[in-house]
């Protein structure tokens, strides 16, 4: 299936609610321009087309091949600018930045007196909000002025401005070097994935350690505390440290409600604390403490103060939902989650161009597991084969190796039995040219390949004798996190004790949860 041309301008016009859409056409009209201006007329053709096409655009008449794409800018151009003035667009850093500007311009007009106050006023506004990159552009600005314009009433001016210089610099380099050092763990994780031995986890602790600059916690401001969480978080996350992710994530998030102007100003850095803090909560099956984290996130982002603008919706939306899935599969409430999947695929609908590729698959995989859980194979099978079929995505390896698994696990359970064989020989394949499989996959591995040779009164036997080998790794730090993709322990056991899955599930939870009341 060929797939829709992108434009960025398309997508961004597409992008518009109806007020900003009235807002650009009324500031247009401020313009002055002729209301038949050729970049009207094109956002007017591009409004009502549904999906870009050159071909229809130059029909219309109103500029040839050669001109368009220079009209396309110049559209793009005016549509950012209107939406700059667009007070739901005007957040702190905006309005700091803005000051900056009128600053720059009466500087330049030599009405020094004037443009300093306003940069005070401006510096002071940054710092307490933690915006010192832009704090240090303003005391910089503020140095180049007071060497043409000397404020005689402050004797001391060069000297504290040198020193706020400083103080800035040191925390920005300092800022720098901490997210540069989350950005390059995130780098590794998606490259490597989770360490699997000793010796991956010695190779990460070295380059961990070796990049981490040396920090007083106790002098930091808020946006040094929030980065030097976030690298020892992905630090965890790479060595299977769970109970140290639930550590970083909690004090990232403990650290935005102690600072609630912040969830205001970064609220996708707010979000995604909370989506790694679930994360951590489901790896260590932390049950109470999970639904209440999620049932709080949930709630905050429907309170009038959040601040939900398209971006911001689409990943609160992502992390809730994500979350939702994976509660229903610690209760193993399979049956009961299944209305959440048709309010999941309108929604990806809706926000297509603001959720990446991997992501959508990544609810696919959920979704099947969701199905698999409440006996309905064929539809597992379904959003499965999404997955695999997917030609044009690079995933992270281990997602496309436990959809392969569980697709083979689910033809088993639906008695697709026709290709079994074949489905077996392609998925081995796939597996065998991967790099460091985890136990739990080479021994289901090896069990599979044996499976066509078994006779049916040998099959239950073989079952246990693989429930009892893949137990030994349900403990193991560098094995365990492999059950979580796929319960394969559970649905061997479901076999065995010929009972569905999702009960198996069920059962194991509800155990679990009168062992620690």
């Amino acid at each position: 299936m060929t797939k829709e041309q992108k434009d960025n301008l398309f997508v961004l016009v597409k992008s518009l609610s109806k007020s900003e859409k009235r807002q650009f056409k009324l500031y247009v009209g401020r313009l002055g321009v002729n209301e038949d201006s050729k970049f009207l007329m094109l956002f007017n053709i591009l409004e009502k087309l549904s999906f870009y096409d050159e071909s229809t655009i130059l029909k219309k008449g109103i500029v040839k091949k050669q001109q368009l794409s220079n009209l396309k800018a110049h559209l793009y151009k005016q549509i950012l600018i209107s939406l700059r003035l667009n007070p739901s667009h005007q957040n702190i850093r905006i309005q700091i930045r803005e000051q900056l500007d009128f600053a720059t311009i009466l500087y330049h007009k030599g009405l020094y007196k004037q443009s300093l106050k306003i940069l005070d006023k401006a510096k002071s506004l940054a710092i307490a909000n933690e915006e010192k990159n832009i704090a240090y552009e303003i005391v910089e600005l503020e140095k180049v002025i007071e060497s043409q314009y000397i404020t005689r009433s402050i004797s001391n001016r060069a000297d504290e401005l040198t020193i706020q210089a400083k103080e800035l610099s040191q925390q920005n380099v300092l800022a720098s070097k901490l997210s540069n050092l989350s950005l390059q763990l995130y780098g590794l994780f998606l490259k490597t994935g989770y360490v699997k031995n000793d010796k991956e986890s010695k190779r990460i602790t070295r380059y961990f350690k070796d990049r981490l600059p040396k920090y007083d916690i106790k002098t930091l401001g808020f946006r040094e505390k929030l980065w030097v969480y976030k690298a020892h978080l992905w630090y965890s996350f790479l060595t299977q440290d769970f109970l140290s992710c639930y550590k970083y994530s909690s004090k990232w998030v403990t650290l935005f409600y102690d600072n609630q102007d912040q969830i205001i100003l970064n609220p996708v850095f707010f979000l995604k604390g909370n989506h790694y803090l679930l994360e951590s909560l489901f790896y260590l099956r932390h049950y109470t403490k999970f639904k209440s984290t999620l049932n709080d996130l949930e709630n905050i982002t429907k309170e009038p103060w959040f601040p939900l603008d398209d971006n911001v919706e689409g990943l609160a939306f992502l992390y809730v939902y994500n979350n939702k899935f994976n509660l229903h599969f610690i209760e193993g409430s399979f049956q009961e989650g299944l209305p959440i999947v048709n309010v999941v695929l309108n929604s990806l609908k809706k926000y297509h161009d603001r959720i990446d590729e991997h992501h959508v698959m990544v609810f696919y995989y959920k979704i099947a597991s969701l199905y698999f859980g409440a006996g309905e194979n064929k539809k597992c099978i379904f959003f499965l084969e999404k997955i695999i079929n997917n030609k044009s995505l690079e995933m992270r390896e281990d997602l496309l190796c436990f959809a392969r698994i569980l697709n083979l696990v689910a033809h088993y359970e639906a008695g697709l039995d026709y290709n079994l064989e074949t489905l077996i020989k392609s998925t081995f394949k796939f597996l065998i040219k991967m790099e460091d499989l985890y136990e739990v996959q080479k021994e289901f591995i090896k069990f599979l390949r044996s499976l066509g040779d078994m006779f049916p009164q040998d099959v239950k036997g073989e079952f246990v004798k693989l429930r009892d080998k893949l137990k030994e790794f349900e403990n193991d730090p560098y094995q365990s996190r492999a059950f979580l993709y796929l319960d394969i322990i559970s649905w061997l056991e479901s076999k065995i004790d010929n009972k569905p899955v999702g009960l198996v599930i069920k059962e194991k939870f509800e155990a679990n949860l009168l062992r620690k009341s």
